[in-house]
Formats: structure tokens, sequence, C-alpha cells
């Protein structure tokens, strides 16, 4: 399970995704043209210095996102 302040790469987060909303279709990622920064992840010490922590996951916060907005366009 990732938790906040670790890190994911770009493909890696296209995949969870593709799990979560069920696409069944290919990724296809253009190396010729890669993402530019090298590593995108965000400093939290700040956070956790005032006693801050995440109470779930990535995978789990877009799941339950995911599922609000389907049920929001039902």
């Amino acid at each position: 399970m990732l938790r906040i302040g670790e890190d994911i790469t770009i493909s890696a987060l296209a995949v969870m995704i593709k799990k979560i909303v069920g696409y069944e279709g290919a990724i296809v990622l253009d190396k010729d043209r890669p993402d530019g920064t090298p590593q995108k992840l965000m400093d939290v010490s700040k956070l956790s210095a005032y006693g801050w922590n995440a109470s779930i996951g990535l995978e789990e916060g877009i799941t339950n996102v995911y599922k609000q907005v389907q049920d929001n366009f039902k």
C-alpha cells in the first residue's frame, strides 16, 4: 500500500487507475517524451511535525472518489 510521502511513477499510477476504473485497454507511454521532472514527491515533513497522518492510502482514496463520482452521475 502506498502511503503519504512515498513516491509513485506515472506509469504505476496509470496502472492503478486502470484497475480502479476497470479500463481494459492498453496504456501506451511515449518513451520519446518523458514527463519532465524525474521525481514529483511532496515534502510532508511539516504535516508530520504537526501530528497529521493520512488515514487512507492513495489507492483507497482514488477508489472512494471514483465511486462518489459514479454515484453522483447516475
